[in-house]
């Protein structure tokens, strides 16, 4: 039997592996980015591309509806669109705390209430990409931190709720991931040197984990490997934890 996905933050990054990863499990994906770069990912039409805006209203029960209609079913849904913010909190505007949320958490709350009913059915699964920011406090992302932290208590919440309806929720919380995402955000910095200096030096294993690594645990709490787990929060992040 073929399952069927739905993947958000598609286009590039830790999305794009996750959708590489299932497709060579052989999912059915529908792919979802504002990134027109999402349509490079359709392939015989196992992975169908969508060029949509996460936060607009339409977005989540187009996607959701989209895979019911092309393969009549779901199974997983990862939550993983987002954006990074490294600012001092008296820097950060009123704007930049409301633009966060709304790509952050507001999607996932919306493609998750969007999907529940169908993965009741199927005794599917959640995966949402939190980070060690949402379980730790880091300097200067402190609206950023506090997105995450709202995701990994959604996945909490949800694996409680949903766990007698067959329905398991689990989220990544990758640390310093080797993606275009952050080195658009450490091209931001005054001294990019120093700072990648800086977070190498937080992660014991010296350097950053790559989107793959993270995709590959994605898949893992997406699969039969993982029946007995629901509402784990799993750290990718080459030990910044455990120091």
């Amino acid at each position: 039997m073929d399952l069927t996905a739905v993947v958000t933050g598609a286009a590039r990054g830790i999305g794009r592996s996750v959708v590489t990863r299932l497709r060579a499990e052989g999912y059915r994906i529908v792919a979802v980015d504002v990134s027109p770069a999402v349509t490079d990912l359709a392939e015989d039409g196992r992975v169908v591309p969508i060029v949509a805006d996460v936060t607009l209203d339409a977005t989540p029960d187009a996607a959701i509806g989209r895979a019911t209609a092309e393969f009549g079913r779901l199974d997983l849904l990862v939550n993983n669109a987002a954006r990074f913010l490294r600012r001092p909190i008296l820097d950060t505007t009123d704007d930049d705390f409301d633009a966060l949320f709304a790509v952050n958490v507001r999607p996932t709350f919306r493609f998750t209430r969007a999907a529940l009913p169908l993965l009741t059915e199927t005794r599917g699964c959640i995966v949402n990409t939190a980070s060690i920011s949402g379980l730790i406090g880091v300097a200067n992302q402190s609206v950023y931190a506090m997105t995450k932290g709202a995701i990994v208590q959604l996945t909490r919440q949800l694996a409680i709720e949903y766990a007698a309806r067959g329905v398991r929720v689990n989220a990544v919380a990758p640390g310093a991931v080797d993606t275009e995402f952050m080195a658009e955000a450490r091209a931001a910095d005054t001294d990019p040197a120093a700072s990648l200096a800086v977070t190498l030096s937080n992660h014991p294993i010296g350097r950053m984990s790559t989107p793959d690594e993270v995709a590959r645990a994605i898949v893992f709490l997406a699969s039969p490997e993982s029946a007995g787990i629901t509402g784990t929060i799993l750290s990718v992040d080459g030990g910044y934890l455990a120091r």
